[in-house]
C-alpha cells in the first residue's frame, strides 16, 4: 500500500511540474501504478515469517507487532535465553567449585596405605589408625590373596591424616605397611544403603560384592558359579548394570558366612570372558519392595 501511495504521489508531482507531460512516459507510469494496485499487500511474502497472518478474515493478527513487554531489551522477555543460560552456567560453575573444594578437602584428610597383609581386615586396619584420630572410612582394595593389597583411610580432619604418616613401617600381620598422602578421595557410600540394624550387619557378613562381570553372563549363571565354587547356597543375588559401563556388578548373599569368606578366593577367576573381583560387601541385599498397582 505504501509503495502504491509513493508511486501515485510521484505521478501527481510530475503532472504539477509539467502541464504537457510526455505521453509515452506517462503511459509507462500509469502501467506501473496499475501493476502495483493489483498486488495483495496482505500476502505472506509482504511481511516476515515471524509475524502471524490470520487467513480467516484477511486481517493481520494482533501478534503482528510484538508487545512492549516482549521486546528483546525487556527483562520479562520469555525467550531471553542468553540471560537465563548465563544464570544456569553461573550456578553450574558455583556447584562445580563447591564440589571441587569438598573433594580437595577429602583428599587432604585421606592417606594411602600399601603392602597390607592378606589376613588384615578393614576393621583391624581402621583400629590401627584410630590412634591418630577419628577414622571416617577405610577401604581395602586389590586381590585379597596378594601381599600388594592397598587401602585408603579417611580421617575426620587433616591432623589425623598427618599423624597417620608416622605409622609407616608399622608391622601389621607379617609385613610393615607403607603410609603416604593420598592423591584421591574415597568415593562415599550412600548412607541409605548401609546396614540399619544388627540383622542387616549379619546379612553383610554373608554378602560379597563382585565386579567386572561379563555382560553376557546371566543372573542364573552368576548364582550357579558361586554355589559351585563356594559350596554354599546363594539366598539373594542382585545383578546390576547400565548402558554406559562395559561390565556389571553383583551383590551375592549366601546362607552361611563361611561361604561368603570362601567366595573371596574367587577373585581373578573367569566368569564368562572376564576375570571377576570379589570383596566383602558394605551393604546388605534388601528384598525388593513391591510397588502398589494403580487402578
Amino acid at each position: 500500500m505504501a509503495a502504491v501511495a509513493e508511486v501515485s504521489g510521484e505521478v501527481a508531482a510530475a503532472k504539477n511540474l509539467d502541464s504537457k507531460p510526455n505521453s509515452e512516459s506517462e503511459l509507462n507510469v500509469q502501467k506501473l501504478v496499475e501493476m502495483f494496485t493489483k498486488l495483495n499487500p496482505l500476502a505472506k511474502e509482504f511481511f516476515p515469517s515471524s509475524y502471524s497472518h490470520n487467513q480467516n478474515n484477511g486481517q493481520l493478527s494482533p501478534n503482528y507487532f510484538p508487545a512492549a513487554d516482549k521486546l528483546p531489551g525487556n527483562d520479562n522477555y520469555p525467550n531471553n535465553r542468553r540471560r537465563r543460560n548465563n544464570y544456569n552456567q553461573g550456578r553450574r560453575r558455583l556447584n562445580g567449585r563447591s564440589f571441587k573444594a569438598q573433594r580437595e578437602d577429602s583428599i587432604r584428610r585421606t592417606v594411602y596405605v600399601s603392602d597390607i597383609d592378606q589376613h588384615v581386615t578393614e576393621e583391624r586396619l581402621a583400629a590401627l589408625f584410630s590412634s591418630c584420630g577419628q577414622v571416617n572410612d577405610c577401604r581395602i582394595c586389590g586381590d585379597p590373596h596378594s601381599v600388594l593389597r592397598f587401602a585408603f583411610v579417611e580421617f575426620a580432619d587433616e591432623y589425623g591424616a598427618r599423624a597417620a604418616l608416622n605409622l609407616g613401617g608399622t608391622m601389621l600381620g607379617y609385613y610393615p605397611v607403607r603410609v603416604l598422602p593420598s592423591k584421591t578421595a574415597i568415593l562415599p557410600v550412600n548412607p541409605t544403603f548401609l546396614p540399619r540394624s544388627e540383622d542387616e550387619r549379619e546379612m553383610c557378613a554373608r554378602t560379597v560384592y563382585c565386579t567386572n562381570i561379563d555382560k553376557k553372563v546371566s543372573q542364573t549363571e552368576v548364582k550357579n558359579f558361586f554355589e559351585s565354587a563356594c559350596g554354599g547356597e546363594v539366598t539373594r543375588l542382585r545383578l546390576l548394570g547400565d548402558h554406559v559401563h562395559s561390565t556389571r556388578i553383583a551383590f551375592v548373599e549366601f546362607e552361611l558366612a563361611e561361604s561368603a569368606i570362601t567366595a573371596l578366593s574367587c577373585s581373578g577367576m573367569l566368569l564368562g570372558t572376564q576375570p571377576i573381583r570379589v570383596s566383602p560387601s558394605k551393604t546388605p541385599v534388601r528384598p525388593r519392595v513391591a510397588r502398589p498397582t494403580l487402578h
